[in-house]
C-alpha cells in the first residue's frame, strides 16, 4: 500500500526546508539531498516555528491537565514537558537524518506545485509516510518509521515513571505521526498565508 501511495503524483511536488523554494516537479530536475541540507532539514525540523510552535500548545495542554502529575500544574511544569518533547524530537529528527543518510532517503517535505485544496492535502498525507530516493521516486520513508518508534521507545529511559512504558511510547509514536501530518501542513499552506493575508512575498 506504501509503495502505491509512494508511486503516485511524483511529479507535483516542490522541496521544502524552511523557507518556499521554487519548483522541483520532475525527478529529471530533483537534486540528491546533499549533508550540509541534511543538517539544515535536521536544524529547521528541531527548532523552526513548524516543530516550536507545537510544543507550545503541547505542554500547556500537558499542564493544563497536569499528565504526566510528576510535573505539576505550574510554570516549572510547563517548562519540563516542553523540554521533554523537545529531546524527543530533536532525537527523532537526528535518527531520521543519520538513518537515512544510509540509503539517500530524503527527509525534506515536498510541497505540490499547484492543484485544488483537497489534492494538497493527500499531498501532506502522502509525505508523511514516504520520502524520495536519491533517483527522485518516492518509497516508504523507512527511517521515519524507526526515528520515530526509536525515539519513542528510547527516551523511557529518561521519562518520568507514569510515562516510561510501552504503552505510552505507542501513544507518543502514533502522535509522532500527527505531528508530521500538521509540521508537513504547515509547509504545505505557510507560503500561501504569508501572501494572501499577511501580503508578504515568499
Amino acid at each position: 500500500m506504501l509503495a502505491s501511495l509512494a508511486a503516485s503524483d511524483q511529479t507535483a511536488e516542490r522541496a521544502q526546508t524552511g523557507p518556499v523554494q521554487r519548483d522541483q516537479a520532475v525527478n529529471s530536475t530533483y537534486q540528491p539531498i546533499t549533508g550540509r541540507e541534511r543538517w539544515k532539514w535536521f536544524l529547521q525540523s528541531t527548532i523552526g516555528p513548524q516543530s516550536l510552535a507545537p510544543g507550545i500548545f503541547s505542554a500547556g495542554f500537558g499542564t493544563a491537565i497536569n499528565s504526566p502529575k510528576e510535573y505539576g500544574g505550574t510554570w516549572e511544569g510547563f517548562g519540563m514537558r516542553y523540554g521533554m518533547r523537545l529531546t524527543g524530537v530533536s532525537t527523532g529528527n537526528a535518527m531520521e537524518a543519520g538513518i537515512g543518510a544510509l540509503w539517500g532517503e530524503d527527509p525534506r517535505y515536498f510541497r505540490t506545485s499547484g492543484g485544488s485544496f483537497g489534492r494538497r492535502v493527500r499531498n501532506i498525507v502522502k509525505m508523511t509516510f514516504v520520502a524520495r530516493r536519491q533517483n527522485g521516486n518516492f518509497a516508504p520513508a523507512y527511517a521515519r518509521y524507526v526515528a520515530t518508534a526509536g525515539n519513542n521507545v528510547l527516551s523511557n529511559t529518561w521519562r518520568v515513571d507514569s510515562e516510561a512504558d510501552a504503552q505510552h511510547a505507542a501513544v507518543r509514536t502514533l502522535l509522532g505521526f500527527v505531528g508530521r501530518v500538521g509540521s508537513n501542513a504547515f509547509q504545505e499552506f505557510w507560503a500561501d498565508v504569508r501572501i494572501h493575508i499577511l501580503k508578504r512575498k515568499p
